[in-house]
């Protein structure tokens, strides 16, 4: 990777960013994977380092969490007995809480999904926040606790559970690609005074979408996953470097860093790439 110049470097980052996996990025860029593979997980630590030091005393006021699946090293019902029940094997959520108002994704831990880690996240999540906010979120039952152990009483709080039904036959094949329809949802104030209007998950689904769409290890029904915990926290860390600082959001038309007002500029695939020499300095 030492190598490589910063527009290759870039190049390849411009690659994983978009979606493609770490072999296509290898074919496309004319380097082999090992390359490929050294350059997310050194860059990918120096985006998680920049962005925890960087999103510090957000003005926040509206924040849904939700967390997203993945899989690391083999599906939960696939794994040999010795790799069953231990971290890093098996399911993995990613957890992540992300700013109504300017888009952006203020934190986010990868790890599964109980209460112990419901309450890091939440931790991490209430200590980056400058104001006290409206929080919303889906119906786990881990988000109960750990809402309160982290924010005490200063927050306003509530959850959004939908519902689902299947119509049809389970049988058919559509309906094991094919989530249940939404036939409603309700709302419920867990603390504080949140606002109705306000209370939603609509813009944390949609980054959700984004995930699975920009990350290649995300996408469904494919091949793509993670053979280690450590490019799959590479990977969501460039992902949201790249998300937050360096693409601009069609609604905003500034990037989610821009509006909330922690970058004065959009940052470019060099300057991502660079974060790893700087950490290396």
């Amino acid at each position: 990777m030492n190598r490589l110049s910063i527009q290759e470097r870039a190049k390849i980052i411009g690659c994983l960013v978009e979606g493609n996996s770490m072999r296509a990025a290898s074919r496309m860029c004319g380097v082999s994977i090992n390359t490929v593979m050294k350059l997310l997980v050194e860059v990918g630590a120096a985006c998680e380092e920049y962005q925890q030091k960087t999103l510090k005393n957000l003005p926040c006021k509206k924040i849904q969490c939700d967390e997203i699946w993945s899989y690391c090293y083999a599906k939960e019902k696939n794994l040999p007995k010795e790799k069953r029940d231990r971290f890093g094997f098996g399911d993995v959520y990613t957890w992540v809480g992300m700013c109504a108002d300017t888009k952006l994704v203020a934190s986010w831990l990868v790890a599964k999904r109980d209460a112990r880690y419901a309450y890091r996240f939440m931790t991490d999540l209430a200590g980056r926040l400058a104001n006290r906010v409206q929080l919303t979120t889906d119906g786990h039952r881990g988000y109960l606790t750990a809402v309160e152990r982290a924010f005490g009483s200063d927050i306003d709080f509530a959850m959004l559970v939908k519902m689902y039904g299947n119509e049809g036959s389970t049988s058919n094949p559509e309906r094991k690609y094919s989530p249940g329809e939404c036939c409603g949802a309700i709302k419920g104030t867990v603390c504080g005074n949140p606002d109705e209007k306000h209370v939603s998950t609509s813009f944390i689904e949609r980054q959700n979408l984004t995930m699975r769409m920009g990350m290649r290890r995300f996408t469904r029904l494919t091949n793509a996953f993670s053979k280690k915990m450590l490019n799959l926290q590479a990977a969501v860390a460039l992902h949201f470097m790249y998300y937050n600082f360096g693409r601009i959001h069609k609604t905003l038309r500034v990037t989610p860093a821009m509006e909330a007002k922690v970058s004065t500029h959009v940052w470019s695939l060099e300057e991502i790439a660079q974060l790893a020499d700087s950490k290396s300095n």
